[in-house]
């Protein structure tokens, strides 16, 4: 017998036979003999309608309330899965995350989990009942809801999978499992049977939507078993592991891309101590999160130009904080270029494997695409492109680095 955590997203659920299906699957477990906890998430499109919703009500609208709006998504989704598990004959009940309780900080629409009171799950569990879980919630210092953000239900799968001691969370998608990149750009790609948790990580930052960030960060730091795998196939799926439980890699594990970003180059700046703490202290300040940052000194004038990535919805408030600073930091222009795209490299493999960097790079001349700025890792290498050449470029990596499915 083994604990199970199951995760399904919205399109898992996104109507009623759906949700149907999620409760054939479950029931399957169970009928193994398994304990199991289900997180789910608010049906397809169900999320978007209720914050347009509280954003047309008020476009500057009480933070507290608004997570009272979107949280409500989840409720009918565990309510219905429920209901479908006890047709089933399976002893199934919702819980939402003040119920549990799952506290988490203040920070409303992007609360962070801080600790979950597990007991009486963990009693229900061993009773035999199913728990049904809302994902994306969670309950604040004040006893007001809270949710965790976009693809939240990641996270609250995971940390449930570790308050629990779950011998398994299995992550259920539209996908059968993490390929080398996305197989709608390379139709070459492949399936990983395995992937370590770093590189989970790093493929996840950089624009891969299979996991959330937040929830392998969470599944790394606690050693909560991961599986990612589809809710419309038996196929397995791809297993997140610790590095020591794969043999020594001879290849890149993937190719990320993320079309979301916009890369700003501040110009003309004095060439001095304090003037890019001043720059990127401005940015934190207003929680722009600035990935990339290249800095060039002139070697005539006192002056440095430094460029660097955003997301492409920071970029006019980005240039809005740092213009505002102008006077302060004696710069002579700020240039913003929302058509752009990071292309990544990632593997543990680099750790041993020399030659990477060339390799993409000389891939990247070859079809004529110009490289504006470049960031590192352990293992990973990402590049900043024009965005029209984001395509070509994943191809071509692709298939320079042995990743082509033959």
């Amino acid at each position: 017998m083994a604990r199970i955590v199951q995760k399904f997203g919205g399109t898992s659920v996104a109507d009623l036979d759906r949700i149907r299906n999620v409760a054939q699957r479950v029931k399957a477990e169970v009928d193994n003999g398994h304990q199991v906890a289900v997180v789910v998430s608010a049906m397809s499109g169900t999320t978007n309608k209720l914050v347009e919703w509280a954003t047309h009500i008020g476009a500057v609208h009480d933070a507290r309330e608004y997570d009272t709006i979107v949280a409500t998504g989840e409720q009918v989704t565990v309510g219905l899965l429920a209901i479908a598990l006890q047709n089933l004959g399976v002893d199934a009940r919702s819980w939402l995350g003040w119920q549990v309780p799952i506290h988490t900080d203040d920070v409303h629409g992007a609360a962070r989990i801080e600790h979950i009171e597990a007991d009486r799950l963990d009693q229900r569990l061993s009773q035999g009942q199913v728990a049904v879980l809302a994902g994306f919630q969670g309950i604040g210092p004040d006893g007001r809801i809270t949710t965790l953000g976009r693809g939240g239900s990641d996270t609250s799968a995971v940390a449930i999978a570790a308050a629990l001691q779950a011998d398994r969370c299995d992550i259920y998608t539209d996908v059968d499992g993490v390929y080398t990149t996305d197989p709608r750009i390379a139709p070459k790609a492949r399936k990983l049977d395995r992937i370590t948790f770093e590189e989970m990580l790093e493929m996840a930052s950089s624009g891969a939507k299979v996991l959330q960030t937040r929830s392998v960060a969470m599944a790394m730091r606690h050693n909560v078993n991961l599986q990612v795998r589809s809710s419309f196939s038996d196929a397995p799926g791809t297993f997140v592991v610790n590095e020591d439980a794969i043999m020594e890699q001879e290849t890149i594990s993937g190719i990320a891309y993320s079309p979301d970003e916009a890369k700003i180059t501040i110009v003309g700046l004095p060439d001095r101590p304090g003037v890019a703490a001043a720059v990127f202290g401005q940015l934190a300040d207003h929680h722009v999160n600035v990935d990339m940052i290249v800095q060039t000194a002139s070697s005539t004038t006192r002056s440095t130009d430094i460029s660097f990535s955003v997301g492409r919805l920071d970029v006019e408030k980005s240039v809005v904080i740092i213009e505002e600073k102008q006077k302060d930091l004696e710069f002579e222009t700020v240039i913003a270029d929302p058509n752009v795209s990071k292309i990544s490299v990632v593997g543990t493999a680099m750790r041993s494997q020399p030659g990477v960097a060339k390799t993409m790079f000389e891939t990247l001349a070859a079809k004529g695409v110009n490289i504006q700025v470049i960031s590192t890792s352990e293992i990973k290498i990402s590049v900043l492109i024009d965005a029209e050449y984001t395509e070509l470029a994943v191809r071509s990596l692709h298939t320079a680095f042995g990743l082509d499915d033959e």
